[in-house]
């Protein structure tokens, strides 16, 4: 399948794509910087696509990250995640594991990753727009998962009091919480994804972390704007997150 080598933080990062596949957008840069890192994390990705989350982490934090797992079910798209890791010099930190998260038991120890990021299948079977390409429903239609079947591999990969990260559509918090109680997992922080502030609009995403098992009380942080306006340019928030020097004081950047 014919590929594009795509540039991020002004050509410092490269990520290699299908042209006609699935292409990743705002989503995995979004949830990326959502993410807060402590000492010596193990952390799995769930439905790692090409691998962009674990390059943007690894970018800007490798000295918090002991090792990064990227799960994929789609062979085409695992190839890729691991010439990415290797492209971007990953190869120390990061690995990419080909199968399925319903088989999450067969793949992973249980309870062994300090956090979880995720950026699932939005749209249930049948719903939203359908793709023409494989490969691009796959990834964004639940066709091969459930949402339940993500959160139950996140809740068994997780340790306790580890942390799940998600983005996920606005419109579905109400399900989505419910999903995530099921499993003890409590959200601790929330926020809310918006296109442009004037005129307003209404919420386009959203963005948990989750503890095992974690106690009450939840913080919901401001809103975000990945757009100015209507029609405008991304945000300064948002143009921050493709800058090489944001983070780069915790970082290796």
């Amino acid at each position: 399948m014919e590929q594009t080598r795509d540039a991020l933080f002004d050509g410092d990062l490269h990520c290699l794509q299908h042209r006609n596949g699935y292409r990743f957008s705002v989503d995995p840069v979004l949830l990326a910087h959502f993410v807060r890192l402590g000492k010596e994390e193990t952390i799995l990705d769930l439905g790692a696509g090409c691998g962009v989350i674990g390059l943007i982490l690894l970018y800007r934090f490798s000295f918090f990250i002991s090792s990064f797992t990227a799960l994929e079910l789609q062979s085409g798209l695992a190839g890729l995640a691991r010439e990415n890791c290797e492209a971007n010099k990953f190869q120390q930190q990061m690995k990419v594991v080909e199968g399925d998260l319903r088989n999450i038991k067969q793949l992973v120890q249980p309870g062994f990753f300090s956090s979880v990021v995720c950026n699932p299948p939005f749209y249930t079977a049948g719903s939203g727009r359908k793709s023409q390409n494989k490969e691009a429903e796959i990834a964004r239609h639940q066709v091969s998962c459930t949402l339940a079947e993500v959160l139950a591999a996140a809740e068994f990969s997780v340790k306790n009091r580890g942390k799940v990260y998600l983005i996920y559509p606005a419109g579905a918090l109400g399900s989505l919480l419910i999903e995530l109680q099921k499993k003890h997992l409590m959200v601790k922080r929330l926020q809310l994804i918006y296109s442009y502030p004037d005129p307003p609009d209404k919420a386009q995403l959203l963005m948990v972390e989750a503890v095992k098992n974690g106690g009450e009380g939840m913080e919901v942080l401001a809103p975000f704007y990945i757009y100015d306006e209507k029609d405008g340019a991304y945000s300064e928030a948002m143009q921050q997150f493709y800058s090489p020097n944001y983070g780069s004081s915790t970082g290796k950047v």
